[in-house]
């Protein structure tokens, strides 16, 4: 094994960089050409097709038989014009990556001897994949195997590797949800309604709301050769042992710096590729940690951005492999210096062209602006358990609360200025709305925030101008997860707060001073969510604990929150999920967990007896000798005085190889019992109890063990070598 590790580097020695050329200097020749958008619709398609389309994105009209058949004509035919062969349902399931099935478009003529090429609108709009090996928590049965795939008509279909990929939802035969399109298309129309229903209390022009994502992907690279050689990475995305290097991000100085030639080659393909398929990727650099890096785009519909990401993280590891690289999306696949996230940037815009976010021009697009502020706020007060829950995972466990990750605690975090005037509006006594902007300064905002709303790198949820930044979502998700309680929890709220404005208009209130009204409610009912400080601060800890806000730090209590009456009201109540299908999440969630677990447990438990014990002890035999040698050569004084040092070294190296032994015993029998526990909830438990903890106590023997074997015989790459060979 510790010959792998050198060959590993030697190969890394002789890497190039890999010429990159885009098929034109000018980008709009190529942006989108593997995409079935509006553009090619118009060249491909009829008009009363296209109209089809427009119909059933905008109002949800059914499209008939007929005219999925031309549309599916026009689709094939502009896809062979790619060279095109097989079609495939792109969907979502419940797992960490998208999932497909290719179909070619042969089929035999009637006469049974000829092939012919065709794509019928039955075989666009639905297909029946197998859906009895996905994650589902018991909604499905093992021999219960079908399962539907539909067309997402809102999500323009794509060309990768002479496939098209039609976007689908993926649903049982009972019609009950299997991925996390389904509810996320379930909780946009459920925003869109409800906020719009709030607009139009200020503008009867207002008749849509769109939800906005903007994510930024974190990653890592290594080098295929170092990969390889790291069985951990292979199979747990993550280092489950390894001294920190001397070096690691202290100076600061890898983050907005020189991006390497080799990685540079990867990203400039990255960006060809995702420009081809109509992602709008605009922004690259390295991160803080080192061989750390960041993608992101421009704004996009939800869902359609949402689809975009998932189809980038495929993306990069393909090309990767291509450069002799392996992309790391893992959260926090090396300890001790940053970990990745995937921010989410969310915000809410009309059909006007209003961003519900940004500041107005007027004092009345301010007060709109000011509702929807405010209305976050008390959404995120009253939904935190939801939100926690919609991020936490494995591998998103060990990266909260450190190197620049936003801690399990929820707060918001808006700039002084912003939440200073929430506190006078909170305050006022006064019913008249002309008194309350002059006090206000509400036709200021716009000026006022300009250069007045920072950043907090510590909150989770930050207020950054014109959106919101969730910043807890981790690197490796599918951030339909968070988006999905995100848009279901604000729809929730703002259906309450229309009810609450609308029944003191039913009272005799006049609209104005009721909308009044209910926002000083609901500024001082959320006032405690609010937070400008150090969110890492242990000040900050018992601070939170006394305004009543959780600080939830293990996954399986945060996952059980999905069942807590608050979480049920939004996610049941707004119908994004049935009983079914929300238990079922859950039990996924939960299982996905356990079984992460288990494999790191499996994996660190074979490394340590089959890989680092073995090289502890074979160095400890030198070491053996060495004393034995000594011990001919010199006088009995002198050899106590000359030997004690190794000595003292062979006790440590056998205290740490016992210490593993009897550790990886323990955590074995721990994982067997959790195994033969009857609940997927108490298997989870037991192994975040239980079987987890081990993982840091083997860790720490190993650690101490890399820094004291010779390093000719460790076995394993180390951090110097994974972090910082380019």
């Amino acid at each position: 094994m510790s010959k792998m590790r050198f060959f590993a580097l030697q190969e890394l020695a002789n890497r190039r960089p890999i010429d990159v050329e885009a098929p034109s200097n000018k980008l709009s020749d190529y942006y989108g050409i593997h995409v079935f958008n509006r553009q090619k619709m118009q060249e491909y398609l009829p008009k009363e097709a296209l109209r089809a389309i427009d119909d059933a994105i905008e109002t949800g009209t059914p499209i008939d038989r007929g005219m999925a058949d031309l549309i599916a004509n026009g689709m094939k035919s502009w896809a062979k014009t790619l060279n095109v062969t097989h079609y495939t349902h792109w969907f979502q399931p419940l797992t960490d990556s998208t999932a497909e099935k290719h179909d070619g478009f042969i089929e035999l003529a009637d006469n049974g001897r000829e092939a012919i090429e065709r794509f019928s609108g039955k075989l666009l709009i639905q297909q029946e994949p197998d859906a009895s090996s996905f994650p589902n928590g018991g909604i499905r049965n093992t021999f219960e195997a079908r399962g539907y795939t539909a067309w997402d008509v809102s999500s323009p279909a794509f060309v990768v590797d002479a496939t098209l990929c039609i976007p689908t939802i993926f649903i049982s035969y009972t019609g009950e949800a299997l991925d996390y399109k389904t509810p996320l298309l379930k909780a946009l129309a459920a925003v869109d309604k409800a906020a719009t229903e709030v607009c139009q209390l200020f503008d009867k022009n207002i008749t849509r709301v769109y939800a906005n994502l903007g994510w930024e992907q974190e990653y890592f690279l290594v080098d295929g050769a170092l990969f390889n050689a790291r069985p951990d990475l292979c199979l747990t995305g993550r280092t489950l042992m390894g001294h920190s290097s001397a070096k690691d991000q202290q100076l600061d100085d890898h983050y907005f710096g020189s991006i390497p030639p080799r990685v540079t080659a990867f990203m400039k393909e990255l960006d060809l590729e995702c420009h081809k398929l109509g992602i709008p990727v605009k922004t690259r650099h390295n991160e803080v940690a080192p061989n750390q890096f960041e993608l992101a785009p421009i704004f996009e519909d939800v869902n359609l951005a949402n689809d975009h990401n998932q189809l980038v993280m495929d993306l990069m590891k393909r090309i990767a492999q291509k450069h002799h690289f392996h992309v790391l999306l893992h959260e926090k696949p090396f300890k001790g210096v940053n970990g990745s996230g995937k921010h989410n940037n969310w915000s809410l815009c009309t059909n006007t062209g209003i961003n519900l976010f940004a500041p107005g021009k007027t004092p009345k697009g301010n007060m709109l602006f000011i509702t929807f502020i405010v209305n976050v706020l008390m959404m995120v007060y009253k939904n935190q358990d939801l939100l926690r829950a919609s991020i936490v995972s494995a591998g998103n466990s060990h990266r909260l609360g450190a190197n620049e990750a936003p801690p399990a605690i929820l707060s918001i975090f808006l700039g002084r200025h912003l939440s200073h005037m929430l506190d006078v509006l909170g305050a006022e006594d006064s019913a008249n709305e002309e008194k309350k902007a002059l006090k206000l300064g509400i036709g200021r905002i716009p000026e006022i925030l300009l250069d007045n709303t920072d950043r907090n790198r510590t909150s989770p949820f930050a207020f950054t101008g014109n959106r919101f930044e969730f910043r807890a979502v981790g690197s490796s998700a599918n951030c339909a997860g968070a988006m999905i309680a995100i848009n279901a929890a604000m729809a929730h709220q703002l259906n309450a707060f229309k009810a609450q404005v609308d029944a003191l208009i039913a009272n005799g209130t006049g609209r104005d001073e009721a909308i009044f009204q209910v926002l000083k409610e609901l500024i001082n009912a959320s006032k405690n969510i609010r937070f400008e400080g150090d969110g890492y601060s242990e000040e900050w800890k018992q601070e939170a604990a006394r305004r009543g806000l959780t600080n939830i730090n293990h996954v399986p209590e945060a996952l059980m929150k999905y069942n807590d009456p608050q979480s049920r009201e939004v996610l049941l109540g707004e119908g994004i999920f049935n009983e079914n299908e929300l238990n079922s999440r859950i039990e996924v969630e939960l299982e996905k967990f356990t079984k992460k677990i288990q494999i790191e447990s499996r994996v660190l438990g074979d490394l340590a007896i089959n890989h680092i014990v073995p090289t502890a002890v074979t160095y400890q035999n030198r070491l053996l000798e060495n004393l034995r040698g000594l011990k001919e050569i010199f006088t009995p004084e002198e050899y106590e005085v000359m030997s004690a040092d190794r000595k003292d070294l062979v006790k440590e190296i056998s205290r740490r190889v016992t210490a593993i032994k009897v550790l990886v015993k323990e955590m074995t029998e721990a994982r067997k019992t959790a195994n033969h526990l009857g609940t997927q909830e108490e298997k989870a438990f037991s192994y975040d109890q239980h079987v987890s903890p081990y993982l840091e106590k083997i860790r720490d023997h190993i650690d101490h063990l890399e820094m004291e074997v010779d390093d000719e015989i460790w076995p394993l790459p180390k951090y110097r070598e994974l972090l910082f060979a380019k």
